[in-house]
């Protein structure tokens, strides 16, 4: 059976431009956490030394992926879009170090055999997956003492939990519907650490001074900890 949010996301991708060929320090690859150019943490968050292997979970046109992989870090991304991963392998096409993928998240997650340093997403899959599924099986698949960070809009005021997001498509069609996962800063903390990550950080990191929108960007970071959970 056909996975409608593929299609619903090949539709979002013919929405976004390609990123800047550079950013506002002239740097041709760069790692951006929020919805704002310029702005926010990078790659730091992740604490990531040359040689380890991260996953990106919702991938997109890989900007984010392709920075790692200059790092000298085995980049792995997945992403459900055919046409973002289509984006990606035109822009990337000579970056070394990068690996991509088109499904699910959860599927593939339970298929590797690799333990990754480190695993993230931004306004990705950790956004559009039920939680009690995906925290589990982050955590088997991310070495004690690795961190899964992940940013996405803060939620709405009263508004927890599984939502609806409405993709535009073309103007005489109705919008596709995918579900995303919506929690304040402390509900995810203690979501997380409940699945046996011990060590969290979830804040809302105020927009961009430079632009003229003023939602936040929440972004939380969380260490697995040294013992296996039983679930």
């Amino acid at each position: 059976m056909p996975d409608t949010r593929s299609a619903a996301w090949d539709d979002y991708s013919k929405t976004k431009p390609q990123r800047r060929t550079t950013n506002a320090r002239g740097e041709t690859t760069w790692f951006n956490w929020t919805q704002y150019a310029d702005h926010g943490p990078g790659v730091e968050a992740l604490a990531l030394r040359p040689g380890d292997t991260v996953l990106d979970l919702g991938c997109g046109s890989g900007g984010n992926l392709a920075h790692v992989a200059t790092l000298g870090i085995k980049a792995v991304g997945i992403d459900l879009s055919p046409k973002q991963l289509d984006k990606a392998r035109e822009r990337w096409s000579d970056m070394d170090g990068m690996e991509l993928h088109q499904g699910d998240a959860l599927t593939f997650l339970a298929d590797t055999f690799t333990i990754f340093d480190a695993i993230y997403s931004v306004f990705g899959a950790a956004w559009f997956t039920d939680p009690g599924l995906l925290l589990p099986i982050v955590h088997a698949n991310l070495k004690p003492g690795g961190v899964f960070a992940f940013s996405q809009r803060p939620p709405v005021e009263g508004c927890y939990g599984c939502q609806a997001s409405y993709i535009p498509r073309a103007d005489d069609e109705d919008p596709a519907i995918v579900k995303r996962w919506d929690y304040q800063p402390d509900i995810w903390s203690s979501l997380l650490k409940e699945y046996g990550f011990p060590d969290v950080t979830a804040t809302v990191l105020p927009a961009s001074k430079a632009d003229k929108r003023t939602t936040g960007t929440l972004l939380v970071r969380a260490v697995r900890g040294d013992e296996p959970q039983l679930f």
